[in-house]
């Protein structure tokens, strides 16, 4: 028999409490999105009495999308309603492309989650509920997504570029428990009249759909929810075979034979994988295995190149690599090195590491005897990086040591005057080398991908 017991607030902030508790520490700063709707106005009020109890600070976040003629009423309801809480709240305008390749929907939901990553916090909390999560399942199930769609929400995850984790305490919580709160508490909040627009697809499963389907299933709402739960452990054992085949595979750098070898299902979800990873888009199962397909037979020394959302997956030898987009590097580029222990360059992709070392690296003295800076390939740079053999030219120890030709172009050279000195992956100078018992630097390339 179903559990007719109505709950009560205090029941709803203890779960909610209980949801936030493993991934929130004393002293952590978390950030509220609030659009200003019931479902956000709610969590606002609960997180603003839990912050004393768990030992976080809280602020909110409210992004304008300046889709509805609403928009700046809504951000000053927000305005209103943090500065009466007592919570610190930030306001952004965005620009959402309404004609963009992901729908207004999606588009307006990229550019809230770039504002989104645009904050300095430990812990970003969203508002969607168990009811949101059913309408999420059912149309990822309609347009055809794999495994990962069909999971819909996850209750915590990692916000790609930055150190936030993605909470979303609220989605074994009910649309009729969260008004049944907000009525309780006296709460306002606004209403978002595109909600009543059934062209929307959302809006037509919630107003349309799942109450003809609930007429036969009451449950339906709370059983597609659960569904979704047991879509994400699958989610979690996909991703930890993953894991074991890309280290299989090679890791970073992917071989191409040993990826091949796993057969087509176990190499697309290696690939869907590091795509997930970077934070990249990953193609459809199609797209992916005429990838495969391609890589499986082209010729070794083919230069295989599939664009991927700005991005594209790149084939050297038998090696694959992910590449995020970029531009041409400044050919003259000449970038002064004063002794930091890092050189962030940007315009390279990356952080240029000295380490201190004794008797290894470059010779700390050596340096001195004239400026160290930091240039790019022009062609016909020599190194002696072996003592004991001749100086050799810079292609020819990239090729060597297997570096892609797109990556030497970027690959920062240190050089002491006019001499090349140190290649980070390649070598150092022999002249240049630290002696046994001297002060040295160990220089590293670190891609920023």
């Amino acid at each position: 028999m179903a559990n007719t017991r109505k709950p009560s607030s205090n029941d709803l902030e203890r779960r909610v409490a209980a949801a936030l508790a493993p991934s929130v520490v004393p002293g952590a700063h978390a950030v509220l999105g609030l659009s200003g709707g019931i479902d956000s106005a709610v969590l606002l009020s609960i997180l603003r009495g839990l912050a004393p109890q768990l030992g976080f600070s809280l602020r909110a976040i409210h992004v304008d999308h300046g889709i509805s003629p609403n928009a700046p009423t809504w951000a000053e309801f927000c305005e209103r309603l943090c500065r009466e809480s007592g919570v610190p709240l930030q306001v952004v305008k965005v620009d959402v492309a309404r004609d963009g390749e992901l729908g207004l929907e999606g588009e307006a939901r990229r550019a809230r989650y770039e504002a989104f990553a645009g904050v300095e916090a430990d812990l970003l909390v969203l508002a969607q509920h168990r009811d949101d999560q059913a309408e999420t399942l059912l149309l990822q199930l309609l347009r055809g997504s794999g495994l990962r769609g069909m999971a819909a929400m996850p209750r915590a995850r990692s916000l790609v570029g930055t150190r936030m984790r993605v909470l979303r305490p609220l989605l074994d919580v009910s649309r009729e428990e969260i008004e049944a709160y907000a009525r309780e508490r006296g709460l306002a909040w606004v209403e978002d009249e595109s909600n009543a627009d059934t062209v929307r697809r959302r809006n037509f499963l919630r107003r349309e759909v799942l109450p003809l389907v609930e007429r036969q299933f009451p449950a339906a709402r709370e059983l597609m929810a659960r569904a979704a739960g047991h879509l994400a452990e699958a989610v979690e054992l996909v991703d930890a075979q993953a894991r074991l085949d890309r280290e299989h595979a090679g890791g970073e750098q992917i071989d191409l034979p040993r990826l091949l070898e796993l057969g087509e299902a176990r190499a697309k979800n290696v690939l869907r994988h590091l795509c997930e990873e970077r934070g990249v888009a990953a193609p459809s199962a199609a797209k992916l295995g005429e990838l495969l397909r391609q890589l499986a037979s082209a010729r070794q020394d083919a230069a295989v190149s599939v664009p991927l959302s700005g991005w594209s997956f790149r084939r050297y030898r038998d090696r694959l690599y992910l590449e995020p987009p970029r531009g041409a590097p400044e050919p003259e580029m000449r970038e002064p090195w004063n002794g930091e222990s890092s050189l962030p360059l940007l315009a390279l992709g990356g952080v240029l590491r000295f380490k201190p070392e004794e008797g290894r690296g470059l010779s700390v003295a050596r340096l001195r005897s004239a400026p160290v800076t930091v240039r790019l390939r022009k062609g016909g740079e020599r190194l002696q990086p072996n003592c004991r053999r001749p100086r050799r030219t810079l292609k020819n120890l990239l090729q060597e040591r297997g570096v892609p030709p797109w990556r030497r172009e970027r690959l920062p050279l240190v050089y002491c005057g006019d001499r090349l000195v140190s290649v980070p992956g390649v070598g150092d100078e022999c002249e240049y080398q630290a002696a046994s018992g001297e002060a040295g630097l160990i220089v590293s390339w670190e891609p920023l991908e």
